[in-house]
């Protein structure tokens, strides 16, 4: 007989929607409710990483997974891909807002020069923003509405440790660069985190009386294989003294986006090592 504690993490029936699904951390999200027995539909832009991320969730979990084309920016895209969720499931339960775009540090341990405020172009601030944060509101409106009109469900918004701490720039200096030239994170990667988590608390409390809960993840840096050097920089204003691993978020997913955290609505959970306490 299951305990009734772990009872509350069973995810079984349960059909779980995760956006950016071919992602860095998209697939993880995907199996960490897989492996709790939810039905996972992974949803991307990009339709063959989609599948071969679905195909990898499936071989490790016997679950329905599904992948979906989904352009998070196109209502009708997101419609679509609605209608074809509820003919193959009937319902949808969960559904994590992972979908955004995210300059990365290079192998040579910068970002982009573009990325500096003032050479910031208004198609990118608008791209960015598109995706990252329209996007979420998009998907809340077709899917979370579904959840609020059919009994309630659980939406996850993917932030950042940078949603309550601003970048520090000095991790993505290059050496004989001049101040002008140095890559930054931009942003509008700031800016979008942010504005999650206020979608978070105002959708927290929109929909409480329908019974769909809305909180938001914040990690901190993921180990992939950066530059050492960044990694040492980073590392250092970590009071754990490292990055996460892939697979480090895994036990918040299965939390926030199940029963066994009930009575958590409207909250921004982070997991940075401690980086932001400091």
């Amino acid at each position: 007989m299951m305990k009734p504690t772990l009872k509350n993490y069973d995810l079984t029936d349960s059909v779980a929607v995760v956006t950016g699904s071919a992602g860095l951390l998209g697939i993880q999200h995907a199996l960490a409710l897989a492996e709790l027995g939810a039905s996972v539909v992974m949803t991307d832009i990009r339709t063959d990483a989609a599948q071969k991320a679905a195909e990898t969730v499936g071989s490790e979990y016997a679950t329905p997974v599904l992948a979906l084309l989904l352009d998070v920016t196109d209502i009708e895209s997101i419609r679509a891909a609605y209608q074809r969720i509820i003919d193959r499931f009937k319902r949808i339960d969960i559904l994590i807002n992972n979908a955004a775009i995210d300059p990365k540090v290079s192998n040579d341990g910068g970002l982009i020069e573009a990325s500096r405020f003032e050479n910031l172009s208004l198609d990118s601030w608008n791209t960015q923003v598109a995706v990252g944060l329209t996007g979420a509101f998009l998907c809340c409106q077709v899917f979370g509405f579904h959840m609020a009109a059919h009994g309630g469900g659980v939406i996850l918004n993917i932030a950042s440790d940078l949603s309550v701490i601003a970048p520090d720039q000095r991790l993505y200096r290059k050496d004989n660069l001049p101040d002008d030239r140095q890559p930054v994170k931009p942003a509008t990667y700031s800016v979008i985190k942010t504005g999650l988590i206020g979608l978070t608390r105002y959708l927290a409390t929109y929909w409480a009386d329908k019974g769909v809960r809305v909180n938001a993840l914040s990690p901190g840096g993921v180990y992939n294989n950066q530059p050492d050097a960044f990694v040492t920089r980073l590392a250092n204003l970590i009071p754990m003294g490292r990055m996460a691993t892939l697979a480090e978020y895994r036990g918040a997913i299965q939390f926030l986006c199940s029963n066994a955290s009930s009575y958590l609505t409207g909250q921004n959970i982070l997991m940075d090592g401690g980086r932001s306490v400091l």
